[in-house]
């Protein structure tokens, strides 16, 4: 079995797919195969992680999946789950929650954390307990498309995820935003409705926002009038020298 320490080349780095699903499913039955129950799948219910969803529970229906539970996340995300929950009854669905309530953030590091460091309050509710879980699995699963942004652009089916001590393998790096809704809509895969008002990528209510018809890329809306693109689980992947 591959592992953080030994692992420096990428067996699919050379490998262009030529199959109807961009090389995915055979990204998830090589890394199920490899890494088997310490692989996890950490979610965030967007419309390429409904993707995913759908692909692995093709491959291994009682999969884990891991949904970082920051109870900031919109009432539609949250009637989604329990629609996948229905849908994949097999499924392993971990709902994890960040050590501070909402509460305990404010009363800590003062209201609407948010507004004033979201990098901050992404490490508490996202990165941190991200890096809880990842403690104890050798690799885990991102839907990552190289189309999404500039930072994303680089990124390999499988990636040592410096960050987190981790593999990263990325099923979609080769899909595009069309391909994500075609096969959402080809195989009849449950998703966020509020996609269907303009919200291309979906995260937590403070920091995500509807964007004109048409203007932007799938990552638009996200921590609008700031420099942040990235709520910190993506650093830029990069090889080994």
């Amino acid at each position: 079995m591959l592992s953080y320490e030994n692992f420096s080349v990428d067996p699919f780095e050379d490998w262009r797919p030529t199959d109807e699903w961009k090389g995915a499913r055979t990204i998830l039955e090589w890394a199920y195969h490899v890494y088997q129950d310490s692989l996890i799948y950490s979610c965030s219910m967007g419309a390429e992680g409904m993707v995913l969803i759908d692909l692995i529970s093709q491959v291994k229906e009682d999969a884990n999946l891991l949904f970082l539970d920051t109870e900031l996340h919109f009432p539609e995300t949250y009637k989604l789950i329990d629609r996948v929950k229905s849908k994949y009854p097999r499924l392993q669905i971990k709902m994890k929650k960040p050590e501070l309530s909402l509460e305990d953030q404010s009363a800590e590091h003062g209201s609407a954390l948010w507004k004033r460091n979201p990098d901050q309050c992404c490490y508490i509710r996202k990165v941190k307990p991200l890096e809880e879980e990842l403690s104890s699995v050798t690799a885990w699963i991102s839907g990552l498309r190289r189309e999404q942004s500039l930072s994303r652009a680089k990124t390999n089916f499988v990636n040592k995820d410096r960050r987190f001590q981790s593999i990263k393998i990325c099923p979609l790096i080769y899909w595009t935003w069309e391909d994500v809704w075609q096969y959402i809509h080809q195989h009849q895969v449950p998703y966020n409705e509020l996609h269907e008002y303009n919200f291309p990528s979906i995260g937590c209510i403070p920091c995500t926002s509807a964007v004109e018809d048409g203007v932007g890329d799938s990552r638009a809306g996200r921590w609008q009038g700031t420099n942040k693109t990235e709520c910190g689980l993506h650093p830029s992947l990069e090889k080994e020298d």
